[in-house]
This record gives structure tokens, C-alpha cells and sequence, in this order.
């Protein structure tokens, strides 16, 4: 009978297997490393000249592209009318008017906008020739904290001008009618503007005064 242990056979394959498989990693491994791609350094952000009309007067500036015009606006031209909300586009605060169309300017990029009118709550007008609506906001009490304001006014302009021209809304009732200035277009189209503090009334007050109809 032989007095060779079989577990000792066992472990004997097994650290045969196992010091094979550490040679064959040792070869793989020189291979493995160079087929990974070594990192590249990070290279500074590239930037972009770019000619900006802002509230009548054209400024240039050297802006990373990917900088949005509510950062341009608030932190290079230190136009901080424009207020930084939700950054998503879902508040309104950051309304502003390009070539007189309302638009979040946090969802929009600043290279984007060369070659357009931009005009913000400070071009709107002076505390010596306020704006209509700036002036019926205050009769009105349209604010309480105020943060939300500049983009409440600068929509409502906006809103008017796209009622003057024709453009229905969700609850204009009849498409081939002249729209009909209401409470009830107000709010539908003011309804991407949010108020924190619940000045909705007043804020339908200022925007019906100037509009010529009954709040």
C-alpha cells in the first residue's frame, strides 16, 4: 500500500495550478498596463471673444462658451437685476428680453446671444422714468421680498407684446379672434413666473392696469 496521502497529492496540484497562474499573470501584465491609455493632462478652458448688446450699449467680453447669459449678465457685467433662481429654468426669476421675446437667461448660453438685443430690468428704465409696469408694480405692491420681481416685470412686458401681436395661449378660445386682454390669459401666461410670497393679485393688478382691462 502506498503511504502517499491523498490530500497531500490534492495540495500539491493545487500549488502547481497556483504558481502557474502567477507566471502567466506576470507575462499578461506588461501587456495589460500598456494597453490601458495613459490620462492627458487637463487643459485650461478654452474662451471666446464675444460682442454683447446689452440694454442699448455693446460690451465685449472673453467668456468660457459654456458660460450662461445669467452669468454673464450678473457676474461680468454686474447686471444683478437678473436674479438666479432655481437655474433650471423653472422660476422665471433670471427673465430677461432678447430682441423682445421673454427668456430664462439661465438656460441659455452668453455666445449665443452676439448679434442680438438683450435687455434686462436696468434697461427697462430709471428710478426717474420708471417703466409702466415698473410704476403700476409699485401702486400696485406687485413684490414683497422683491427677489422675484425683475423677472416678473420683464415677463409681463414681454407677455404684452406677444398679446398686442396675436399670440394665443392655452385658454384663448377662439384662434382665429383678435386675443382679448382677461385676468385669466394674465395668469395662464405669467404662470412660468412663480411668486414665493403669494403677490399674485397684486402682481394680476399691475399687469391689468397697464393693460387697460379690469383685474
Amino acid at each position: 500500500m502506498s503511504d502517499f496521502d491523498p490530500n497531500r497529492r490534492q495540495l500539491l496540484k493545487a500549488s502547481t495550478v497556483a504558481v502557474g497562474g502567477v507566471a502567466v499573470v506576470s507575462q499578461l501584465a506588461p501587456q495589460a498596463e500598456a494597453a490601458v491609455p495613459k490620462a492627458t493632462a487637463p487643459t485650461a478652458p478654452t474662451t471666446m471673444s464675444i460682442r454683447l448688446k446689452v440694454n442699448g450699449i455693446e460690451r465685449q467680453l472673453n467668456v468660457d462658451p459654456r458660460t450662461t447669459l445669467l452669468d454673464a449678465l450678473r457676474d461680468r457685467l454686474h447686471l444683478t437685476g437678473s436674479k438666479k433662481g432655481c437655474d433650471q429654468g423653472q422660476c422665471g426669476a433670471c427673465t430677461v428680453l432678447i430682441d423682445g421675446r421673454r427668456t430664462t437667461s439661465c438656460l441659455t448660453l452668453a455666445v449665443m446671444q452676439e448679434g442680438h438685443e438683450v435687455t434686462t430690468i436696468e434697461g427697462l428704465g430709471t428710478p426717474n422714468n420708471l417703466h409702466p409696469l415698473q410704476a403700476a408694480f409699485i401702486k400696485h405692491d406687485g413684490f414683497q421680498c422683491g427677489f422675484c420681481t425683475p423677472g416678473q416685470i420683464c415677463s409681463a412686458v414681454g407677455m404684452l407684446d406677444e398679446m398686442r401681436a396675436g399670440a394665443p395661449s392655452h385658454v384663448t378660445g377662439d384662434l382665429n379672434a383678435k386675443v382679448q386682454a382677461s385676468p385669466l390669459e394674465f395668469r395662464e401666461r405669467m404662470s412660468g413666473n412663480i411668486c414665493r410670497c403669494g403677490a399674485y393679485s397684486n402682481i394680476q393688478e399691475a399687469i391689468a392696469e397697464v393693460a387697460g382691462v379690469k383685474a
